[in-house]
């Protein structure tokens, strides 16, 4: 069973990660969420779960208002060729739908099965938004807590650089 909203709070209470969460109509796209959370202090993310030609899977979080080229990150990220997850492969494996993708489903990834990417600019914020495992809602965290909540479950944080060269 995914966790609820509440297992994600108490799991960001039990680590000590001070969190605000702002409440919204659904939102499935940057846009929309552009319209409905502007107002919501710190920056906002978008999620990408994707799946390499290998078929490792992988979530990368990035600064919403970035473009994110796929060659470009699989390059940077050493990974195979990257297609995006499909619907049931998310639920299965991060107990979320398409537009609720957010790094704190890693929650419900015990096994590790995919490995998280930060973009760069993520990790350096001071005040992060993502959804708290449902598109109606925005949580603020900074970007250590964010890593923090990560590494708690054994996950790895890889930052990854867009700007950088490859």
């Amino acid at each position: 069973m995914p966790a609820t909203r509440a297992d994600l709070f108490a799991r960001l209470d039990a680590l000590g990660i001070a969190h605000e969460t702002y409440d919204h109509a659904p939102v499935f796209t940057v846009e929309e969420a552009e319209a409905e959370t502007g107002h919501v202090p710190g920056l906002h993310v978008k999620n990408l779960f994707l799946k390499d030609k290998r078929g490792d899977l992988w979530l990368a979080t990035v600064a919403a208002d970035r473009r994110v080229d796929l060659k470009h990150l699989q390059t940077l990220l050493g990974a195979g060729r990257f297609s995006f997850g499909k619907p049931d492969l998310l639920m299965e494996v991060l107990g979320v739908t398409p537009g609720s993708v957010t790094p704190f489903a890693l929650i419900n990834d015990p096994d590790r099965r995919v490995v998280f990417a930060l973009d760069r600019l993520v990790a350096e914020a001071e005040r992060i938004n993502a959804h708290p495992l449902f598109n109606d809602a925005s949580t603020v965290v900074t970007g250590e807590g964010l890593k923090r909540f990560v590494a708690s479950f054994g996950h790895d944080v890889r930052i990854v650089d867009l700007d950088a060269p490859t």
